[in-house]
């Protein structure tokens, strides 16, 4: 006999770490989630268990033997399926009352209105090379005052901006307008951890491909952002807690045990970044060389 769903009983370790009527006030919100690879189908299923009651979630892609390392609904009973029906799939196994809206063909312009209907915060989970659509669906959060986080997982760690309404704009911080797209990606990199603590322990530097779209990952690290993501959701949906937004970030590196918050005002127009970008510049150039 199938036991009834019961949103206060399955959400009520929660409690005590918020309270009651805020567990409530979370089960009323809708967050967007574009992207259900190697960050997106952890912050769904994070952000489910959290007891968030309606979701918009994009992604056009199927899953495949190599996001076995990382990916939330990667195995072998689900390959070749859409990841969005596998991850709608798992979170309506966790809440049955869950509203999800899916948006098979990925988001994209045509559908950016639609999938940003009554959405309460924007969680990223856009692959790190998808800049141009990454750019499209930050500007139009900035435009019509959605908040929006990005956790990006970086070798064994994570690094954290957020953008809320009033505050910087991701294209004011990561200046992105007018670049070829190498440098689009590498600018976005160094903005997104200007402490870069993950580069230290990079054993094989070739791993990192920006021409044919490919980089290492790791597992840790997509659970980390989870993590991340979903304590900075609770504070934005709740408002509570302080939450810095860019040009502070946060990069957290689990491997070499290192905190770092860094402030950059102007973005990727301060002296000190520009600084970094070059040396990063230099960097991939030398590997391309050898």
């Amino acid at each position: 006999m199938t036991r009834p769903f019961d949103y206060l009983e399955a959400f009520s370790r929660n409690v005590g770490w918020v309270t009651r009527e805020e567990q409530q006030h979370l089960r009323q919100k809708r967050i967007a989630i574009a992207g259900l690879g190697g960050v997106g189908g952890s912050h769904l299923l994070t952000l489910t268990r959290l007891g968030v009651g309606a979701f918009n979630i994009a992604d056009f892609d199927h899953f495949e033997p190599a996001n076995f390392n990382r990916q939330a609904g990667a195995s072998m009973a689900n390959l070749g399926r859409s990841k969005t029906d596998v991850l709608a799939g798992m979170a309506l196994d966790i809440n049955p009352e869950l509203e999800v809206q899916r948006f098979d063909d990925g988001v994209t312009p045509e559908n950016m209105a639609a999938f940003f209907a009554d959405v309460d915060l924007y969680v990223d989970g856009l692959d790190f090379f998808a800049v141009d659509m990454r750019r499209a669906v930050f500007a139009y959060c900035h435009a019509h005052g959605i908040p929006a986080i990005t956790a990006a997982p970086l070798g064994m760690g994570v690094a954290l901006l957020v953008f809320l309404p009033g505050s910087m704009s991701f294209e004011e911080y990561f200046r992105l307008e007018g670049q070829p797209p190498q440098e689009q990606l590498l600018r976005f990199m160094v903005g997104l951890s200007p402490a870069l603590l993950q580069r230290t322990y990079l054993v094989d530097p070739g791993s990192v491909d920006f021409a044919n779209r490919r980089g290492p990952s790791t597992p840790m690290a997509c659970d980390l952002c989870a993590g991340v993501a979903a304590t900075e959701a609770l504070k934005i949906l709740l408002g509570r807690g302080r939450v810095r937004t860019a040009p502070w970030g946060m990069h957290f590196d689990a491997y070499r045990r290192k905190l770092s918050h860094t402030w950059r005002p102007g973005g990727n127009a301060n002296p000190l970044q520009r600084l970094l970008i070059a040396f990063a510049r230099r960097q991939l150039a030398r590997k391309k060389s050898d």
